[in-house]
């Protein structure tokens, strides 16, 4: 097994770990659907302006629904590390690198939605403002948070360069019939999907870079020491409402 193969498979572990503990224990299961719940807020609010802008409405509902999402997308995880090997084997290293990145990133999201889970009370599952921000300054990693943006980041870049490549495009639709007669439908539909709505922006620069611009300064507002709650429950910091919090 190569060594892009064994990486790759170690973080889809880690994600099914994460899956597995939380399955064995519904409160923090329930705690940790909350603040996922709550990130998928945060996020339409964060982006209100591009979900409604004609150019960068289908890949900011691509980011909200796929990488924000409170959804289960363990069916789709399980498919995917069915065929890892052979992803590996049959594309690019850099498509590989890509997959890789995807992997480390889906894993991170997790451990921290996880570990933000923890610090709620046993039955807190009404997550406001002010319990995010205590949840997430008591969770810290302000390093995984920077890694976790830029990792967002480096897939989007990626997903657009594929754009480019129209034999990449064919070759995805010729598997949608093997996709499901192997039960890979879903990771088929992820894998369309990504491509057809990065294509359709005709470039991703301006979009990516509005994202990490936002989301580091939200990070970095959120990890501040001066960041405050006031009477109305609104997050602020240095007397200005931070970011878009619902």
């Amino acid at each position: 097994m190569s060594a892009a193969v064994e990486t790759i498979l170690k973080d889809l572990q880690r994600v099914a770990a994460e899956r597995r503990a939380r399955i064995g224990d519904p409160s923090l299961q329930a705690r940790v659907q909350a603040i996922k719940h709550y990130q998928h807020r945060r996020f339409a609010l964060t982006y209100a302006d591009l979900l409604v802008d004609a150019r960068y409405a289908a890949p900011s509902r691509f980011f909200l629904d796929e990488l924000y999402g409170p959804h289960d997308f363990s069916e789709r995880d399980a498919q995917f590390e069915r065929v890892v090997p052979p992803l590996v084997r049959m594309f690019s290293r850099e498509i590989a690198s890509t997959v890789s990145a995807l992997a480390r990133l889906h894993a991170l999201s997790e451990a921290l939605d996880s570990e933000m889970g923890r610090q709620l009370g046993p039955n807190e599952t009404a997550v406001t403002a002010p319990v995010y921000l205590r949840a997430w300054q008591a969770t810290g990693s302000a390093g995984d948070r920077a890694a976790q943006i830029d990792l967002i980041v480096e897939v989007g870049r990626a997903l657009d360069r594929y754009t480019r490549r129209p034999m990449l495009r064919h070759s995805l639709r010729l598997l949608r019939g093997p996709a499901a007669a192997a039960g890979l439908s879903d990771l088929q539909r992820f894998l369309e999907a990504g491509f057809d709505t990065f294509r359709a922006m005709q470039g991703a620069e301006a979009f990516l870079s509005t994202i990490a611009s936002r989301e580091h300064a939200l990070a970095a507002g959120l990890f501040s020491a001066e960041a405050v709650v006031d009477e109305s429950g609104k997050v602020l910091l240095d007397g200005a409402a931070l970011g878009q919090l619902p």
